[in-house]
């Protein structure tokens, strides 16, 4: 099929940019313009001639603009096949003249609902003529283009100075996205109107394309990275330096960046292979590093690293001694960007912001045939709230060890044991399929580092122990103890609860039940 020609384009814009230069170079192939609102009057005032929708309609908006290319005039004009002359007489007959390119893009909705606008607000920016614009000029494709995005006017431009009208291929594609953007308007107001259900009868999700990734978790995958939201993370991060992000390096940086969220001072979170591997708070962020890196050192090479406040010189030194991929922060200063400068591979991510852990929202996992969708898990340990089962109370620096090392537990994978001693992470087990092999494996772990480090005695030696559930049976806590736990924190609600705490009781263990569990599969 031969390029279509465009001698009539239809321009109703909320977003401007880009338009001068497109109705330019539309006029300047000879269309006709017809626009509306705020979209003729810009064109009109950068001397591009347009006609009214109005004009060409015979009848005015009305409705306080609700109503203004409703009209058969309109739609006629687009959906009219050429190709069938029972199409064109009628379309003869009735006066109404082929629109061969329909340019819009819509109301704010999503914009104006993120950014908690009244509910009449939000309704008045449902757009209507907009949707029903950009569907009848897709399902028209054969002879319509239909742009709803400023990025794709250089494709129609590019295709105009070449062919001087538009290809099969480009009316499809663009037709294809068309529908795509028509989906997840719909999406976004639906989703504001079930805002107080938690989970409506029809769940919908859509994603803008960021990027197409090399590969997925293996070479043999392929893979993409869709964004759908506001929240401060990977999502929303500007990259400063370093080579394209992978599948595997934007799961990872994920994880560490709402983990490290979680904590109220200088914090830094390192993670390998989507577990933290050593999470720390201290006075610095400098201080933070050396104690997270302390836990795990070995597993820490290649790993991704999260803090919760701007990026210093200090702290870039010390990252940057160790191979690290990605390093994400809310800021970074300019000694430490110049610092990071010099690894050219490493990539370093700026959020602006941190996210709310106990902000609400849905988390979704693929099943075979469906998906499974639960609320993100916002739960967070009231102190006031646990519940001493032991003859001994945790001391008050033992009780501050327990709530963190149980904030830690929640991004850790289940099976999750974890041992912290001054606000810092001294073993970590995860991913177990017993909970004793965990508690033995963090403690491994810390013993390994311990020696490492030159030190005479295990990490986890008079540490506190987190588990993110309760414990089934007293090996568990036994294997903690061994290690040299002295205080335990867990959910409680094991039939053999009175077996771990006579086993607590026995070594002079204090523990503490929250009452809350923390699994992540």
């Amino acid at each position: 099929m031969a390029p279509l020609r465009i001698r009539r384009a239809l321009i109703s814009v909320s977003d401007k940019a880009g338009l001068l230069p497109l109705a330019g170079a539309l006029a300047a192939h000879g269309a006709e313009i017809l626009s509306t609102g705020g979209s003729a009057r810009a064109l009109r005032e950068a001397g591009v001639a347009v006609t009214e929708v109005a004009d060409h309609t015979g009848f005015p908006e009305i409705l306080d603009g609700r109503v203004k290319t409703l009209a058969p005039q309109i739609h006629g004009g687009i959906l009219g096949r050429r190709d069938l002359p029972a199409h064109v007489a009628q379309m003869e007959q009735h006066g109404i003249a082929p629109i061969d390119l329909v340019c819009v893009n819509l109301y704010p909705f999503e914009a104006t609902a993120a950014g908690g606008a009244a509910p009449n607000d939000c309704i008045e920016n449902i757009d209507i003529g907009g949707p029903a614009l950009i569907r009848a000029a897709a399902k028209n494709h054969d002879h319509v283009a239909v742009l709803t995005d400023p990025a794709q006017y250089d494709a129609l431009l590019a295709e105009l100075a070449e062919h001087g009208g538009t290809t099969q291929a480009l009316r499809v594609r663009l037709a294809g996205e068309a529908y795509a953007r028509t989906a997840a308007y719909d999406a976004a107001i639906a989703a504001w109107f079930a805002r107080d259900q938690a989970f409506p009868p029809r769940l919908t999700l859509s994603g803008t394309l960021r990027q197409t990734l090399r590969y997925g978790e293996n070479p043999h995958q392929q893979a993409a990275f869709y964004v759908n939201g506001t929240r401060p993370g990977v999502a929303s991060a500007a990259q400063i330096q370093g080579k394209e992000l992978s599948y595997n390096n934007l799961n990872d940086t994920d994880a560490a960046f709402e983990c490290v969220a979680e904590f109220d001072g200088p914090a830094v979170v390192i993670v390998k292979h989507a577990n933290p591997c050593g999470v720390a708070v201290a006075g610095t962020t400098a201080g933070a590093w050396d104690m997270a890196l302390r836990c795990d050192p070995t597993s820490a090479f290649g790993g991704i690293v999260a803090l919760n406040r701007t990026l210093d010189a200090a702290t870039a030194e010390r990252i940057a001694a160790i191979f690290t991929e990605v390093i994400i922060a809310p800021d970074a200063d300019p000694d430490a960007r110049a610092i990071l400068a010099r690894k050219k591979n490493l990539r370093l991510l700026l959020t602006g912001g941190l996210p709310d852990p106990a902000a609400p929202g849905l988390t979704v996992r693929s099943v075979s045939g469906g998906f499974l969708a639960q609320s993100r898990d916002a739960g967070r340990v009231d102190p006031a709230a646990l519940r001493v089962v032991t003859q001994r109370a945790p001391t008050a620096t033992e009780l501050a060890d327990l709530i963190f090392a149980f904030r830690v537990c929640k991004h850790v994978k289940s099976n999750a044991i974890v041992y912290a001693k001054n606000a810092a992470t001294v073993g970590i087990g995860a991913g177990q399929m017993s909970r004793v092999d965990s508690a033995r494996i963090a403690a491994w772990k810390g013993a390994e580092a311990a020696r490492a480090a030159g030190l005479d005695q295990p990490l986890a030696q008079d540490s506190v122990v987190a588990s993110d559930a309760f414990f089934p049976f007293a090996d568990g806590l036994e294997a903690a103890i061994a290690a040299g736990a002295t205080a335990v924190i867990q959910p409680g609600g094991s039939v053999r609860d009175n077996e771990v705490i006579a086993a607590a009781d026995a070594a002079g263990v204090a523990m503490v039940l929250t009452g809350m569990r923390h699994f992540r599969h």
